[in-house]
């Protein structure tokens, strides 16, 4: 999990693990502060996160990797159209980084808004701003690409 939100975050495979080593460094370090496994989960999610948002922060990463090199997640899933996963991931990676993260914990995590509030420390209304600008604005593209395939 923790690799996994670093990594569809960054889009970068020896950060995400620079990352995710650190995280789990200091969940070792800070071990006996947990009460229980649903607090750890929580607790690396929020760590993961913000130390992703930071990273992107400080390097203004963009991502490095073509699209072909990042492999698609194992699964049993309906047929997808591969030309608007890869138009829909470039998009969502050309998101300023607070709202990239809401939008991947939103829908790579599957959290609700109101656990995204609560993990990156910021109101309800917020985050559900975060969503839906950044939902209109890749609507919005979507719609722009559609239209100039025609």
């Amino acid at each position: 999990m923790v690799f996994s939100l670093a990594y569809h975050f960054l889009q970068d495979r020896p950060l995400a693990e620079d990352i995710t080593q650190d995280v789990f460094l200091q969940l070792y370090r800070e071990a006996d502060t947990f009460d229980s496994e649903r607090h750890v989960r929580y607790w690396l999610r929020k760590v993961t996160s913000h130390r992703s948002i930071d990273a992107a922060r400080k390097r203004k990463l963009r991502p490095r990797l073509t699209l072909e090199e990042i492999r698609e997640p194992a699964g049993q899933e309906e047929f997808r159209d591969p030309m608007l996963s890869e138009t829909l991931r470039k998009m969502v990676a050309g998101l300023p980084e607070t709202p990239r993260m809401i939008v991947v914990l939103r829908y790579q995590e599957e959290m609700d808004p109101s656990e995204i509030a609560e993990m990156l420390n910021m109101p309800l209304a917020t985050v559900k701003s975060h969503l839906h600008r950044s939902l209109t604005l890749l609507r919005g593209k979507m719609q722009r690409k559609k239209e100039l395939v025609r």
